[in-house]
């Protein structure tokens, strides 16, 4: 398992660069799908190694 205790939290529009996909995508993966994100208050938060890991699980593939 990944140690990501000091991993700092990104933004959505973060996110989306990492991933090379719209804040759009991200949006509707919240909705729709399992992805790790995180709300702190009013906004969503992700952590790049958990991001990456649901990738490399191929549960980002939407049907």
């Amino acid at each position: 398992m990944i140690d990501n205790v000091n991993e700092n939290w990104i933004s959505i529009t973060e996110a989306a660069e990492h991933l090379g996909v719209t804040k759009d995508s991200i949006r509707k993966w919240i909705k729709k799908t399992d992805v790790p994100a995180h709300k702190i208050g009013k906004l969503w938060r992700f952590k790049k190694s958990e991001l990456d890991e649901w990738v490399k699980s191929g549960k980002s593939a939407m049907g």
